[in-house]
Order: C-alpha cells, then sequence, then structure tokens
C-alpha cells in the first residue's frame, strides 16, 4: 500500500500552524511529512522560513506514526556534512523507523546566504556526492577521518548518539545522472511532479543504477512531490496559485536566483497560463484524484502533496475523505 503524506512549506506557514496542520493530517490518512528546508520564501508573500530540523523534531514528538524527513537538504554550503549526520541521527534516534534523511544539491536562494562562490551545477552535483559520503560514514558508527577529500575535511571524529540503523538516504533529483547515481549510492529518490514521459526516464535512470550494484529497485522508495491548488471554486484556486505559489508557473530552472525579491520580480510576468501541464489548478476534487493517480500508475510509492493555499484545513479534510480512500496502488 502506498503513501500520501503532506508536503509542509515551511516557508509559507508559521511553524506552529504547520505544525497543527500536520497533526490534522495524520488524522485524515496522511501517512507521512515532507518538510521543506528553505532560509528564505520563494517570494515575500509566502512569508516565513523556520528551521526545518527544530520544525521535524517538534513533528515527531507530537504526531504518533508519520514517516518524514527534509526535503530536502543541501549537505554542502550553509551546513556542513558533518553536523547534517549528527543532525539526521539525533532525530532517527529519537523517532525510530520513522526518519529518512532528504538530501539534495541546493540553490542559491537558500545556500548563498553565507556567502562565497556559488558553483556551476556539476561542481555542486560533485560536492553532494562527496558530502554524502561522508555522512555515510559517520551514520554508520565509524571512526572518519577525510583529509583527502576535494570539498570537505574531517578531523578524526565519530558519532556518539546512533540509531539502532541508519536512516535511509533519498536524493532529490529531476536529472539522469543523478539519478542513476542516486540507484546505486543510495536508498531512495525524491523528484518533483513533471510529465510523465520525464519521469518514465528518471525512474528508469535509477532502475538502472540500482540493478548495476545488484540492488532491487522495486524494494526502494521513489517519493514525488506533487504542488496543486484546490479550493472551493475555481477562481479562489487560481487566485491562490498566482498569489501564493507563482514560482510554480516558472517554467525554468529556479536554482540560481538568489533572492525572494527577485523571485517577485519575475512572479509579475506569471499568469494562470503558466501553470499548464506544471501544476493542476482546479475546484474539482475527483480532478486531484485522478492527477495523483496518474503518479501512482506511473511506480511512485509515496506521494506528497502541497495545496498551495491558505485553505490547509479545508484541503486536508477534503483529501482525507475524496482522495486517499480512493487512490489504487499496484501492490495493494
Amino acid at each position: 500500500m502506498g503513501i500520501i503524506g503532506y508536503a509542509a512549506a515551511l516557508e509559507q506557514f508559521h511553524p506552529s500552524e504547520l505544525l497543527t496542520y500536520s497533526i490534522l493530517a495524520e488524522q485524515h490518512g496522511f501517512k507521512a511529512v515532507m518538510a521543506a528546508d528553505h532560509f528564505q520564501p520563494w517570494v515575500p508573500q509566502q512569508g516565513h522560513n523556520a528551521f526545518v530540523w527544530s520544525w521535524m523534531a517538534a513533528l515527531g514528538a507530537t504526531t504518533s506514526n508519520m514517516t518524514f524527513g527534509p526535503g530536502v537538504t543541501c549537505p554542502s554550503f550553509r551546513y556542513h556534512p558533518a553536523v547534517v549526520a549528527q543532525a539526521a541521527a539525533t532525530q532517527a534516534a529519537m523517532t525510530p523507523g520513522r526518519f529518512w534523511l532528504g538530501l539534495g544539491s541546493g540553490e542559491a536562494l537558500n545556500e548563498r546566504v553565507v556567502g562565497g562562490e556559488w558553483p556551476e551545477a556539476h561542481v555542486r552535483l560533485a560536492m553532494m556526492q562527496e558530502a554524502i559520503a561522508i555522512i555515510k560514514q559517520l551514520l554508520s558508527g565509524k571512526v572518519v577521518k577525510h583529509d583527502n577529500g576535494k570539498y570537505f575535511s574531517i578531523e578524526r571524529v565519530k558519532l556518539w548518539t546512533l540509531p539502532d540503523s541508519p536512516p535511509p538516504i533519498y536524493v532529490a533529483t529531476a536529472g539522469p545522472v543523478t539519478a542513476a547515481w542516486t540507484g546505486r549510492e543510495c536508498d531512495g529518490i525524491i523528484t518533483p511532479g513533471a510529465a510523465p514521459e520525464k519521469l518514465k526516464m528518471l525512474l528508469g535512470k535509477f532502475a538502472d543504477g540500482a540493478k548495476s550494484v545488484g540492488k532491487d529497485p522495486s524494494a526502494m522508495p521513489k517519493l514525488l512531490q506533487l504542488h496543486m491548488s484546490w479550493a472551493e471554486t475555481h477562481e479562489e484556486a487560481v487566485q491562490n496559485a498566482m498569489t501564493e505559489w507563482p514560482n510554480g508557473g516558472m517554467p525554468f530552472p529556479k536554482q540560481d536566483i538568489r533572492s525572494p525579491e527577485d523571485f517577485a520580480e519575475i512572479a509579475k510576468l506569471v499568469r494562470p497560463e503558466n501553470f499548464t501541464n506544471r501544476m493542476l489548478i482546479s475546484a474539482n476534487i475527483d480532478e486531484h484524484r485522478a492527477h495523483i493517480q496518474r503518479f501512482v500508475d506511473l511506480g511512485f510509492d509515496e506521494i506528497h502533496v502541497h495545496n498551495v493555499g491558505r485553505n490547509q484545513t479545508a484541503f486536508i479534510k477534503a483529501f482525507g475523505e475524496h482522495v486517499i480512500p480512493n487512490l489504487k496502488w499496484m501492490n495493494a
């Protein structure tokens, strides 16, 4: 049986408010949370930047069975990989079997806040790969000394507080090279909603990478983050998308844009039609169910949905009643 998760937008809501929504989501059939790790919101209207690691500790303490993790943390710039490993080990020790570590190569919006060079995408990928190798070593409980790397160094050290078993590492990617590497080196994949043809390609590359080292890709988690806009009327759904999530209508890579104010200027060019084939906007809840079902049918076993409006309570209750029970999973 697959999982519908609640995508917790910490760049959009006060952390206490979002904790209330996550508790409500568990009560209405959502079985997981993907928590955004943002130092800045996409646009000023969103208005928040709560620290995800503090928030996840509260989430673990106030929910019962939900699995959860950051969607995603970059271990290469504002965090050193040793600190990410320490944080992940502590969270996994406090919530055994519930926490996963989502990692990615980063965006300037969140990582450039500490200054320094912002390298090209291939360099950021190499940095993430080296960082993940360090994190995996530390989570194993071994003494680690990393003095021959290209991007990071660590003195001889080990983690003292460890979970009974290391948390699984899932990597976020929308590209074939990283998808294949993730299949080989990590435990699962995270990717955003996209055209079915692209997603099939990514899952195929992920599977190829896993098979190349003797792993069974069918047993490895495949997570999708899906933004949408549902409201009581179509007009409200459109307005929510335009006001709260204009970045969803920007059809270009966003990793190099550095400030919410820059995104806000670009947002002035966004029109409702720009969301077509990028984010479903509809007041018809069955249309949303059918939209999610398409991704279930592609092979995703965990789909984290983010309704971009402020109408979170109504969204959680409506989807809990009309969408989650009516999805048909491959291995149900």
